[in-house]
């Protein structure tokens, strides 16, 4: 009797923790990416369930019995890790429309597999660009770890998704606009000024085919600073992602203080 209570406790908590990595895997930049197969992702949150079962059961204040409370508890947790951290890759998606817009490829859409929607050219490429800035930094094996250390923070089926942790994320998402900006800042300001010097030109010579060379001095302008602003991309990067992940973990921090705090700093 022993071992099939202790059977099926570790099945109980074994679901419980598939169902709070699920949530994260299906929004978290990277393992949401539609490059990975479906099964692929599907024997990693089993294996990464199955590791972390037995030890996340025995952590004070977990509940290993399914319920309904506890199911959605957890689905909780995986769509706050989820949700935060997919506003980076919307940031990217939004200053790529931006520059797209400078560069004259504003008509210029292709088709997302991930949101099977039309987004700018350029939009995909920033969002390619900070996929890669991601593997290559290690935020991925970082994201796993914080993961990980949400159990403690947030026990099985003990989590209470609070409305004020609701108004943070609507917070936090308001970001994206300025963030996106702030990375867009750098080939904004470039192809303005090309486009004023362009205009001043044409005062000057009203022979001046304006016009013409307007699109291709913006465009080239454009491509030389976000090719020469690329080194600054991993450290922007990094500072968002771990700002998004600091947020993500004090939202599941305990008794849900740490989310009123946050909301009142907002509102403040």
């Amino acid at each position: 009797m022993a071992e099939a209570t202790d059977w099926t406790s570790f099945l109980s908590a074994m679901t419980l923790v598939t169902v709070r990595v699920s949530g994260m895997v299906a929004f978290a930049p990277f393992f949401s990416s539609t490059a990975l197969p479906v099964r692929t992702k599907a024997v990693f949150v089993g294996a990464i369930a199955f590791l972390l079962a037995p030890l996340v059961a025995t952590l004070p204040a977990a509940r290993n019995g399914i319920s309904f409370p506890s199911l959605v508890s957890e689905l909780a947790v995986g769509l706050v890790y989820g949700l935060a951290l997919a506003m980076m890759m919307e940031m990217l998606l939004f200053a790529g429309q931006i520059c797209g817009l400078q560069f004259s490829f504003s008509l210029v859409n292709l088709l997302d597999p991930a949101s099977n929607i039309q987004t700018p050219l350029l939009g995909d490429l920033f969002q390619l660009m900070g996929t890669l800035v991601v593997i290559a930094a290690g935020l991925d094996r970082i994201l796993l770890a914080s993961m990980v250390r949400s159990f403690h923070a947030a026990p099985l089926g003990g989590f209470v998704f609070a409305p004020a942790s609701a108004r943070v994320l609507v917070g936090a998402a308001s970001g994206i606009f300025f963030a996106a900006v702030e990375l867009a800042a750098p080939v904004l300001a470039a192809t303005l000024l090309a486009e004023v010097a362009v205009a001043l030109l044409g005062k000057l010579s009203p022979q001046l085919p304006v016009m013409a060379l307007t699109v291709p001095l913006k465009t080239l302008t454009g491509f030389a600073l976000l090719i020469g602003s690329l080194a600054l991309w991993p450290r922007f990067i990094e500072a968002r992602f771990g700002s998004l992940l600091d947020l993500a973990e004090r939202l599941i921090g305990p008794a849900g203080a740490s989310a009123s705090t946050l909301a009142q700093r907002l509102g403040g």
